[in-house]
């Protein structure tokens, strides 16, 4: 059964302009929801989710991060254009995990 989340976290960019990749962290409750989903073993510890942000949904995965100890969102170009996104921004995130 798939479980969903929904918090709130700042979009941040990885790299240099204007091709940096664009994340968001999950909070610590989305974050533990991921860790303790069982799932097959995926490429760099990736899980599936389906993710709504204002009226765009999408599927990706996310990564775990060891620095922070949780999971980053990448947040696409297409995505971004669409909601009119920017770095800094507060995004409501509705995240469903899918695995």
């Amino acid at each position: 059964m798939a479980e969903t989340c929904r918090f709130t976290a700042e979009l941040w960019r990885s790299g240099e302009p204007p091709e940096g990749w664009h994340f968001v962290t999950l909070d610590e409750a989305a974050s533990e929801a991921v860790r303790e989903r069982p799932r097959p073993p995926r490429g760099f510890g990736s899980v599936r989710v389906e993710v709504t942000i204002g009226s765009t949904t999408w599927r990706t995965s996310v990564f775990p991060d060891s620095g922070s100890g949780r999971y980053v969102l990448p947040v696409k170009q297409k995505v971004r254009q669409a909601e009119d996104l920017l770095q800094g921004d507060p995004l409501d995130i509705r995240l469903t995990i899918l695995e």
